[in-house]
């Protein structure tokens, strides 16, 4: 029997294979200490208390838009615990760690894809360094918040994971309807990019199902994997072609949801659209927000910041140094900013279970 030459048909367009860690040896290299897997477990736990209406806290997911600096992430992890211990009666703290940003056309990838930010993308130490970050958050007691974009990559880091988001761009998308499935977090699902609802009430309702589909094991081999479904799941208002965080659009989002037969909540980022990408107008979106959360309003169940050591951003220029603590993708308030939002926030959580009492 002869071999055929298939090298004229297939791979004509890939420049490059090269080797790729296993899940289940990096997770060997950097395993979760006990610490790690206690915040971990607590953390998710709270989290899908406060979904089911057994805790009245305020999920509140808040960091960088996305992190390209150990030491500056870690930083901002330290100063963010320190300066809200007397926050945690009333908010629910998860750290925001993005490693992969999509894109609309071309750019920056993220750390996971491109950690020297050089477009070497040398993935393998990517992972290793996400993971490496992840755990080092972890053992500061601080939960933490990532957007699963890459359908491979959450096996390298979801067991760290508190808290998953699947953004706009991909919350139609039936595959990653169904890793939502089967992560062992709770996931929010956010409104499509022009500010549609349906889709996100349609993901729900998809990953709170069973399914079955292709993956990778942790020991990187191809397997079916076969999913219970994930009753944790919410919807996140980030905007479209207008802001939706408004009282009216919360009672809009709400109303879909109980015509599916879901929980009348939602978490509101009020970053993108919602501020009209004016980063400082995440303040007085997060105001608004919060006065509804006073008024009595308990199907708002979470809050999404995007805040760095300092506010803006900046762009990736080869051979020019990047400022320390500044964004560079989507810009940032600054933690100074960020403190007074967190503040009021908590107290609209102590003026709401005054209105109850």
């Amino acid at each position: 029997m002869s071999t055929l030459d298939s090298t004229r048909i297939d791979d004509l367009r890939i420049k490059a294979v090269r080797p790729l860690i296993t899940p289940a040896l990096l997770e060997e290299r950097l395993p979760a200490s006990p610490v790690a897997r206690a915040t971990v477990e607590a953390s998710r736990a709270a989290i899908s208390r406060v979904l089911h209406g057994k805790d009245d806290r305020l999920i509140v997911v808040v960091g960088p838009c996305s992190i390209h600096d150990h030491d500056q992430a870690m930083q901002y992890a330290r100063e963010l615990i320190e300066r809200t211990r007397d926050l945690a009666g009333e908010l629910l703290l998860v750290m925001r760690v993005y490693f992969e940003k999509p894109r609309t056309t071309v750019g920056w990838k993220g750390y996971i894809n491109d950690p020297h930010l050089d477009g070497s993308f040398a993935i393998n130490e990517g992972l290793e360094k996400a993971r490496r970050l992840l755990l080092d958050i972890l053992a500061l007691g601080l939960p933490v918040g990532t957007e699963f974009l890459d359908l491979l990559s959450p096996q390298y880091i979801s067991d760290l994971v508190s808290w998953g988001a699947i953004g706009a761009r991909t919350t139609e998308s039936q595959t990653h309807r169904q890793l939502a499935s089967g992560l062992s977090c709770p996931v929010g699902f956010k409104n499509a990019t022009d500010g549609g609802i349906k889709v996100a009430a349609d993901a729900i309702v998809a990953a709170r199902s069973p399914h079955a589909f292709m993956g990778m094991t942790k020991m990187g081999q191809a397997a079916v994997f076969e999913t219970r479904g994930n009753d944790d799941c919410h919807v996140i208002l980030r905007g479209g072609k207008q802001p939706n965080y408004a009282a009216a659009d919360v009672e809009a989002a709400c109303a879909l949801l109980r015509a599916r037969g879901l929980r009348e909540q939602v978490m509101i980022d009020v970053s993108h659209a919602n501020s009209g990408k004016e980063h400082r107008r995440q303040i007085e979106v997060a105001a608004g927000v919060a006065a509804q959360v006073a008024a009595g309003e308990r199907r708002i169940v979470g809050v999404m910041i995007e805040s760095h050591l300092h506010e803006g951003r900046q762009d990736i220029v080869p051979g020019q140094p990047l400022q320390p603590g500044v964004s560079v993708t989507d810009a940032c308030i600054s933690l100074e900013q960020t403190m007074p939002v967190l503040n009021g926030l908590a107290e609209a959580v102590r003026a709401r279970r005054d209105t109850s009492a």
